[in-house]
């Protein structure tokens, strides 16, 4: 059972969102917020394993509420949504450290599964959004000067790890890193999370962010 607080100022939203969820046995939604100051509180009260936020609230916004909430350490991942696809909230929002972000006209089971995914230590993000964004922080990331040091964890991963980072930073799936590399899926997943373990990321997106903060992803597959 994956335990959801769900965060919108508009309670015919929150209303919406928490018929959905009541509706499939594998969710429960055990409190709701209307702007990001009660959302703060009350995911330090019941710790769900889901937050769903929204991003433009009254006071403080779903981006600061999600920078406190993944602050806080706790075992809560955000998860936002919101109807605006613009790219500047992607990037704050995952810089929050939220795990996933979706359209509020996301298909129920796009939700359904987002929800299950970012809740098993997964990310997600809009399919429309995912090649915007890695071009975009490609192109907003600066290269890093020549003879600057390397981050000490880049130096802990193996070369074939250091493979697998460089194929998540691309956006690739597992099943296309295993074709790729000629290795099963479960291999895949062993070194993904040796990899995500070895550079202190969350979830597969903030490995694409310390890809490209790091030089290893540039435009057009570089």
């Amino acid at each position: 059972m994956t335990t959801v607080l769900v965060v919108d100022d508009q309670p015919l939203q929150r209303y919406g969102f928490r018929m959905l969820l009541d509706s499939v046995p594998e969710t429960d939604v055990i409190g709701e917020a209307a702007h990001g100051t009660e959302a703060v509180r009350k995911a330090a009260e019941l710790r769900p394993d889901v937050v769903l936020m929204d991003v433009r609230m009254p006071g403080m916004d779903g981006i600061e509420a999600t920078r406190r909430i993944v602050a806080a350490g706790d075992r809560s991942r955000v998860l936002v949504l919101t109807t605006f696809d613009l790219d500047e909230y992607v990037h704050a929002a995952l810089r929050a450290g939220a795990s996933g972000f979706l359209l509020k006209d996301a298909r129920p089971e796009e939700l359904l599964a987002g929800i299950r995914a970012v809740a098993n230590g997964d990310a997600v993000i809009a399919p429309a959004l995912t090649r915007r964004l890695l071009h975009e922080f490609a192109r907003l990331v600066p290269p890093r000067a020549d003879g600057s040091a390397e981050d000490p964890r880049l130096a802990s991963l193996t070369d074939r790890e250091r493979e697998i980072l460089v194929a998540i930073g691309k956006g690739w799936t597992n099943g296309e890193i295993a074709t790729r590399f000629i290795l099963s899926e479960s291999t895949v997943k062993t070194h993904v999370g040796r990899v995500l373990s070895k550079i202190g990321a969350r979830d597969r997106i903030q490995a694409v962010i310390f890809a490209y903060d790091h030089d290893l992803v540039r435009p057009h597959g570089g």
